[in-house]
């Protein structure tokens, strides 16, 4: 059986983080484990708290699954701290980790700030050079480039300004754009793809970037080509948002097991 390895933080409220990884791995028929980077005291509403896991343990973690389980695929998200992303940058690199998925978590959707400026920092100059495939939202590449990401073409330049920054393969995601269709970009280093889908009118989206991400992860653990397995992604998210939890006071979750049956 293939497998996937995420490298993220907990939500205890069960839609985000490594909880929803792990949910869009089995969903999609991949092994999950999962290196936990964070605790936090989340829900639907936002985040209270979070706890940083200690460098040093977090590669211990990656140590002791990769060396026992060999990943098809790699998946990060909340990293926490500059030390974590470095860290987790060097493990990548020491375990010659082939599929890397890096959604770079900087905000989460109640606007909680998920990631200091130095992390950020690190990120950018350690770890998207490993990236198979990085997929920022708007706000976040705008962060990582230093500059506004707002339009379409504004979207396509920054596909290829984070390409030139080394990520293999760019997905600059199009859902903050206030429109009735969502399109998200993806740079290869030759062409450029856009995906579109109508927009799913929801208030749950609590865990959409993780999910996405994730399933790319899942893909490629699955052998599917880069483009495909973004392709292949975003219609598993859209269907999961069509089928999303109203729970919460909040923004619930998608329906990441939305093609099983339901007791």
């Amino acid at each position: 059986m293939r497998s996937a390895l995420t490298i993220a933080g907990s939500d205890p409220s069960g839609g985000a983080g490594i909880q929803a990884d792990l949910k869009t791995y089995a969903a999609l028929g991949v092994y999950g484990m999962a290196a936990i980077t964070a605790l936090t005291a989340q829900n639907t509403v936002g985040v209270i708290a979070v706890h940083s896991v200690p460098p040093d343990f977090v590669a211990l973690q990656v140590d002791t699954v990769v060396t026992d389980i060999r990943p098809d695929a790699v998946k990060t998200g909340m990293l926490a701290s500059a030390d974590i992303v470095r860290v987790v940058a060097g493990k990548m690199r020491e375990h010659n980790i082939e599929n890397l998925v890096v959604d770079p978590v900087m905000v989460a959707k109640s606007g909680d700030s998920l990631l200091a400026e130095e992390a950020v920092r690190a990120v950018r100059e350690d770890l998207l050079p490993l990236a198979t495939v990085v997929t920022p939202n708007l706000p976040e590449a705008a962060a990582l480039l230093g500059r506004p990401v707002a339009t379409l073409d504004e979207m396509r330049d920054a596909a290829r300004s984070l390409h030139a920054l080394g990520a293999a393969n760019v997905v600059v995601k199009g859902g903050h754009l206030e429109s009735d269709t969502v399109v998200d970009m993806l740079f290869d280093g030759q062409t450029l793809h856009e995906f579109s889908s109508p927009r799913v009118i929801t208030r749950n989206i609590h865990g959409t970037g993780c999910t996405f991400a994730s399933a790319i992860a899942a893909y490629l653990a699955l052998g599917e080509p880069v483009a495909d397995a973004v392709g292949k992604a975003k219609a598993y998210l859209t269907a999961a948002l069509q089928h999303a939890y109203d729970t919460g006071k909040g923004h619930g979750s998608v329906n990441h097991m939305w093609g099983q049956k339901e007791a």
